[in-house]
């Protein structure tokens, strides 16, 4: 069975803790991480499903991300980090 996780619309400072509490629970198997929410994407909470991509990866488990905001899919973007934590359906084309 997939667990799921909706995103709050911030994630700043104050969301890491829980977040990551969120993730580890959940860990050892797929997971969808639903971010259709999100307004304001901090990054710390970015570095948080950063890792856990990474941890998901490692254990040959599913992780996803669904229906990502353009606030997400932006910063996400702005730091640098699409390729690894977005689908190819939500990366940009920019050359």
């Amino acid at each position: 069975m997939m667990a799921a996780i909706a995103l709050p619309e911030n994630l700043d400072l104050k969301a890491a803790a829980p977040l990551k509490a969120a993730l580890i629970e959940r860990r050892g198997g797929p997971i969808e991480i639903q971010a259709d929410e999100v307004r304001r994407l901090g990054g710390l909470c970015l570095q948080v499903l950063l890792a856990a991509r990474k941890a998901w990866s490692r254990d040959g488990q599913a992780f996803s991300i669904k229906g990502p905001s353009e606030a997400f899919v932006e910063t996400t973007r702005l730091f640098g980090a699409e390729g690894a934590l977005l689908s190819a359906e939500f990366q940009g084309a920019e050359s």
